[in-house]
């Protein structure tokens, strides 16, 4: 029997990277999964390799219209849903003194604003029961250098999780929050010239007790965890980083 066989979810930012690692082990065990994200290119290829039990919906979180036009699609194609993984994001590494208000906007419009009302819009769709999980950082925890808006904005995703927590309680929801260490997804090359990438990981490396980076698939094995398996954990952080926050 399939592990996920009969349940739904839907997995914001699902068309690369985390995202896309934990659609892939809920499609492949049989779930049916809605995936976002802002890329069509990156969204049809993902949908591609996930296969019949994907949909894909192009839509910015930052934008109210397109939370409505994705709990529309989703009501309309599963019903009800048994898990949100609320992932998308954006990173953006500046300086403090170098942080503009255009960068600390768009950093809080995404991470922060884009998740608090995808959770409002995509709630009233929950089956008791069911689990939300969102995705901080091991930055809220820890301080890193030029990291001081992208941390901020993940440190109130990790308050978000205990207040819905408690909001969404009486329905017999649960609401997690699952904070990866340093992943391999490539990321880096794509926000980083190739000399500050090397700087970064070599740092990553030799700060981690376990000297190495995760992988998304152990990512995505931590977030069905809590969004399927934690039936009796509510308001926590999961730390999936190596040890890099706890050691």
């Amino acid at each position: 029997m399939e592990k996920y066989g009969g349940k739904k979810a839907v997995i914001t930012g699902g068309g690369s990277g985390l995202g896309f690692a934990v659609a892939k082990l809920l499609a492949d065990g049989g779930a049916r999964v809605v995936i976002t994200g802002r890329s069509r290119a990156a969204l049809d290829a993902a949908r591609e390799r996930l296969g019949e039990n994907a949909t894909a919906v192009r839509g910015d979180v930052s934008s109210l219209a397109d939370l409505d036009a994705l709990a529309d699609r989703v009501k309309g194609e599963l019903g009800t849903l048994d898990a949100l993984f609320v992932n998308a994001g954006i990173t953006l590494t500046t300086p403090f003194e170098a942080t503009t208000e255009e960068v600390y906007d768009e950093l809080f419009a995404v991470n922060v604003k884009g998740a608090y009302f995808t959770v409002q819009k995509l709630a009233p769709l929950l089956n008791p029961g069911a689990g939300i999980v969102f995705t901080t950082s091991a930055a809220n925890v820890i301080g890193m250098p030029d990291t001081s808006g992208y941390a901020a904005g993940k440190a109130a995703l990790r308050s978000m999780a205990r207040s819905f927590a408690r909001d969404l309680l009486p329905r017999g929801i649960r609401v997690n929050a699952i904070s990866p260490g340093p992943i391999d997804t490539g990321i880096l090359e794509k926000t980083m010239t190739e000399e500050e990438a090397g700087r970064f990981k070599a740092q990553v490396l030799a700060d981690n007790p376990m000297g190495r980076f995760g992988s998304p698939g152990e990512i995505a094995r931590a977030a069905a965890f809590l969004a399927f398996d934690a039936t009796y954990t509510t308001g926590a952080e999961l730390a999936v980083d190596g040890g890099r926050t706890q050691l």
